[in-house]
Order: C-alpha cells, then sequence, then structure tokens
C-alpha cells in the first residue's frame, strides 16, 4: 500500500467517525441546548475531537426515543 492510500484511508475514517458523532449528538438529549453544542463543536475538532467525545460525551445524554418511551409508560 503506499503512502497517498494510507493518508485518505485514515481521512476517511476521521471523516467517517466525525459524521457519525455530530449524528449522535444531533439524537441525544442532553440537559441544555448551549451543552449539546458544546459537544457538537467539540466533535468538529480535526482528529481528536471525535476521541474526547468518546471518551467523556458520549454517555451523557440520553437517546429521544428512550424519553419518549419513559413519557409514555406514566
Amino acid at each position: 500500500m503506499n503512502t497517498v492510500t494510507t493518508i485518505v484511508g485514515i481521512g476517511l475514517l476521521f471523516y467517517i467517525l466525525t459524521c457519525w458523532a455530530v449524528i449522535d449528538i444531533a439524537y441525544k438529549d442532553f440537559s441544555s441546548l448551549p451543552v449539546k453544542a458544546a459537544w457538537g463543536f467539540t466533535a468538529l475538532v480535526p482528529f481528536i475531537g471525535v476521541f474526547i467525545y468518546l471518551i467523556f460525551g458520549y454517555r451523557k445524554g440520553t437517546r429521544r426515543g428512550k424519553i419518549e418511551e419513559s413519557e409514555n409508560k406514566v
């Protein structure tokens, strides 16, 4: 494998991870809108932002579907 292919592959991997993180943040309900925006901006930081979100922010929010299900049970 040559160097260009490796660099493009790593860039594509980070692009996919960033897209996944942004979509995950969009679907989650955080405590407030500024917190959600902060995690969104963090995920957009090149290369390291996705890992910061995965380590510290992934378990912070709750999925909207889970909130709606718990409200319907009450």
